[in-house]
């Protein structure tokens, strides 16, 4: 599956995905990206998941990815009683001073500026949207009163979402401040933050990053408030890749709007040439079951029609039944209908003439002139991993194989649509060069004797510069 496949799967480690036999079974089943779920961060237990990943990819000679995704300012209530059960017309107080166990009446909310930021008539969203109450009133310093509006189990550490309601706290709270510094202690290759609203959001991620580690780890900004949508443009120019967080998402604003504004983050991320990831319920049922609804297979399809580079799975593989089985069930929708002519990814050549303008005018005619004459691969020699990002937002149908002496980047480059990377080092002259690369493309089946491949390098070859020169070769 792995092989044959161009959107990539990204899968949650958790505790019914951990052991090295299941990890192994995932990833040759169509595991592209492994995410750590940082809401639920044990350090130890996350050295041991990075470990096993690093040694399965050894063994199988294989470069997966691996996310770890921040928190951010995510809302919860305390503990609640067992058992309790909120009704219709109910009152609730909840109070923000310290941790305590809740019932029908009362509530710890771990948000502090709550009494604050909240006013009269807005709407507390509980358990993703299970739960909806009313503020009736707040007195603005620890304690919120709110009447139910719909009711059911009120259950311990549920989310809550305010969706009317501008909340105060920063995207990088305390904990994702600890969590990411020991994640820049690690070997991982993306970071997504959560509950991004702005670009200043992302810029102080980075600064963090810049104070503490020399590499840089690409950030993917999460889409799930509405202050994200309206802010995307700005957003876009500083993120590496975006995630469409249906689940948040689709509690904060109106859930009819949300295909749209999938298909409409999906767009603009095209056209920025960054990858994009639809994640959030996309086999719900398989956590179960092993047979997913045919709205379930709808929507993964139609995420990749609209041009996803990946998908995501969360609970399906984190604590599901199946975890394996749902992979190999997204892997063959996916082979199903990512080779569709209706497909519509934007196409327009580059037009800012910037320092690399060169290079992606060269990405875009190689992705191009692949189709065109039918190459079977696009070989590109890259440092950085740019060429990789270009040509993958390009979707040409040949194999996109990336070669890189850069080691920081061969896992990275795992979450592109349609990109292969290869360890390469042997820097010699373009003809040597270009010459063995196409044969490791042989020797890997992704061509055969007299298919045509395209070919881009940097001359000269050891300097290791922009990429200037595309090629045709016939193996």
């Amino acid at each position: 599956m792995n092989f044959i496949k161009k959107t990539k799967i990204v899968a949650t480690i958790g505790p019914e995905s951990s052991s090295k036999e299941i990890i192994e079974k995932m990833i040759l089943s169509g595991v592209n990206v492994f995410r750590i779920n940082f809401s639920h961060a044990n350090y130890e237990e996350i050295i041991e998941n990075i470990k096993t990943i690093r040694s399965i990819d050894k063994k199988l000679q294989l470069n997966t990815a691996i996310l770890a995704d921040l928190q951010g300012p995510k809302l919860r209530i305390g503990k609640i009683k067992d058992g309790t059960i909120i009704k219709t017309g109910d009152r609730i107080l909840f109070k923000t001073d310290s941790s305590f166990e809740g019932d029908a009446k009362k509530a710890y909310m771990n948000y502090k500026n709550f009494p604050k930021d909240v006013r009269k008539e807005e709407r507390i969203l509980l358990d993703d949207g299970k739960l909806i109450l009313k503020i009736v009133s707040t007195n603005k310093i620890n304690e919120v009163e709110a009447e139910v509006i719909q009711g059911g189990a009120f259950k311990s550490n549920k989310g809550v979402n305010l969706p009317n309601t501008k909340i105060s706290l920063p995207a990088l709270t305390e904990k994702d401040i600890k969590d990411a510094k020991f994640i820049f202690t690690q070997d991982i290759d993306w970071i997504a933050l959560s509950f991004v609203r702005n670009s200043q959001d992302i810029i102080d991620l980075k600064n963090l990053m810049i104070k503490h580690i020399e590499r840089k780890i690409p950030i993917i900004a999460k889409i799930e408030k509405p202050e994200a949508i309206e802010n995307i443009d700005k957003i876009i120019a500083y993120s590496d890749g975006l995630m469409v967080a249906r689940g948040d998402l689709g509690v904060e604003i109106p859930a009819q709007e949300v295909p749209l504004i999938q298909k409409k983050l999906v767009h603009l991320s095209k056209k920025a040439r960054i990858p994009i990831i639809i994640a959030t319920q996309m086999m719900e049922s398989m956590i179960d079951s092993l047979t997913p609804t045919r709205a379930e297979v709808n929507d993964v399809a139609n995420s990749v029609m609209d041009g996803a580079d990946a998908v995501m799975l969360s609970g399906e593989t984190s604590v599901g039944k199946f975890p394996v089985e749902v992979i190999n069930t997204m892997s063959n929708i996916l082979i199903s209908v990512e080779n569709s002519d209706l497909i519509d990814v934007p196409q327009s050549p580059p037009k800012i003439r910037t320092k690399r303008f060169v290079t992606k005018s060269i990405c875009y005619h190689a992705a191009h002139l692949a189709n065109d004459i039918d190459a079977k691969a696009i070989c590109t020699l890259t440092n950085s991993g740019y060429t990789g990002f270009q040509i993958s937002a390009w979707r040409p149908k040949s194999h996109i194989l990336v070669f890189t002496s850069n080691k920081k980047i061969l896992n990275q480059l795992n979450l592109l649509w349609g990109v292969k990377t290869f360890y390469y080092n042997n820097l010699k002259s373009t003809d040597k060069t270009v010459e063995e690369i196409n044969k490791i493309a042989l020797e890997k089946g992704f061509v055969e004797k007299e298919d045509y491949v395209v070919n881009l390098a940097a001359m000269p070859i050891k300097s290791k510069g922009m990429v200037n020169t595309l090629r045709i070769s016939t193996i």
